[in-house]
């Protein structure tokens, strides 16, 4: 179904992958402009509040077997138009009035969107050819942090002209337009369930995939995940603290490093041509490690190192992605393994913004919360190392 790509509609359906990532973080990042607004109107405690933020997290790492069961039993297509009808209930129903609505709408888009990072992964596979495989896939995770900055972007503003409930419920607007594009792009399938056929023995030999590359692989995207969902949280807050930075400045931090994953996730597979995957792979983990070393060392060169760190977190879900759908033997096998390192990846990154915050509570420093992404980002290095060699070269 490779040829597919090579079509209109193939292109169309690039566009679709781009539309759908604006839905599979944004609705999450609306939240945090609006937090106060929401405290207020709400009544929530600030350990409510954390727990809403951390929904999202917890989802993409207990509905991975769900998400996966569904992608297999009712077809990629059927599975990403409940990702959107998903969204856009979750939207609908977290901006209605009351503080249980707003628990239980985040939990409708964290399933739902945790079906998402699954099933794209597995119609990128399948229906482009290995050597556009890298361009879809950096296409999608450029657009996932596309989304996530359009909407942290706007969602202040709207708050201001329109109350916070229609701010947050602007979200919708994406999910609409992905689902217009998917129906196009996909037709009838996007209304029809169609199981994913089982794993053929036949074909399974002359593909890499393994046990120990699937441990290999969850062990570079859990450093990956605790590095990347640990800096998102703390880094405003340590530059505050070891700079004296204003609240705007420090917020410059986070927005450089969440910016400049669109560079990683769309110069990984560019990269790839020239490079070997391991090559890439480590070179992404040394500018990774500059996150944490440099916070150490020279800590008002904070510009540099969150540049430096964006391009690595973007890169790195971008690679991690191609490895899985190169090293899988079929579709039934990607969907396994992407649920596999997923779920147990996202673990990690859910309990790293508590685990660290505890870490600086205690120890009154950032010195031990910046080790322990030091060592995170170790464990992203060493798990690309032993995966990414078994990789088989794009044709």
């Amino acid at each position: 179904m490779s040829a597919a790509a090579k079509s209109p509609r193939g292109w169309l359906l690039m566009i679709a992958i781009g539309l759908i990532a604006l839905n599979m973080r944004g609705p999450f990042v609306a939240v945090a402009p609006v937090v106060g607004d929401m405290r207020s109107d709400l009544g929530f405690s600030p350990v409510e509040i954390g727990f809403l933020t951390g929904i999202p997290v917890l989802c993409f790492a207990l509905a991975a077997p769900l998400a996966s069961l569904t992608g297999r039993k009712l077809g990629p297509e059927f599975a990403i138009t409940l990702t959107l009808l998903g969204v856009l209930l979750g939207v609908v129903v977290r901006s209605a009035d009351g503080g249980a609505l707003e628990m239980l709408g985040t939990v409708i888009l964290g399933v739902a969107i945790t079906i998402g990072n699954i099933v794209v992964p597995l119609i990128i596979r399948r229906d482009f050819s290995p050597s556009q495989q890298g361009a879809a896939m950096g296409t999608y995770t450029a657009a996932l942090n596309i989304g996530s900055f359009v909407t942290s972007m706007i969602t202040a503003p709207l708050a201001e002209l329109l109350g916070w409930r229609p701010a947050i419920a602007a979200c919708a607007l994406f999910a609409l337009a992905a689902a217009a594009v998917w129906v196009l792009a996909v037709g009838a399938r996007s209304f029809r369930p169609e199981a994913i056929p089982g794993t053929d023995p036949t074909r399974a030999a002359g593909r890499p995939a393994s046990r120990w590359i699937t441990v290999a692989l969850t062990a570079g995207f859990a450093g990956q995940a605790f590095s990347y969902y640990g800096v998102t949280a703390w880094l405003p807050s340590l530059l505050a603290d070891e700079l004296g930075l204003a609240p705007s400045a420090a917020g410059a931090g986070s927005s450089l490093f969440q910016i400049l994953a669109i560079a990683g996730g769309l110069g990984v597979p560019l990269a790839a041509r020239f490079a070997s995957t391991t090559a890439v792979g480590l070179t992404l983990g040394a500018l990774w490690l500059t996150v944490p070393v440099g916070l150490l060392l020279a800590p008002e060169l904070w510009w540099l190192w969150s540049s430096f760190g964006g391009v690595a977190q973007g890169g790195g879900i971008t690679l991690i992605f191609i490895a899985i759908i190169r090293l899988a033997r079929d579709q039934a096998s990607a969907g396994r393994m992407s649920a596999v390192v997923q779920g147990a990846g996202y673990s990690f990154g859910a309990v790293a913004p508590t685990l660290l915050g505890y870490v600086h509570g205690v120890s009154d420093s950032w010195t031990g919360p910046l080790l322990m992404i030091l060592g995170s980002v170790a464990l992203f290095i060493l798990g690309c190392a032993l995966s990414l060699r078994h990789i088989p070269k794009a044709h």
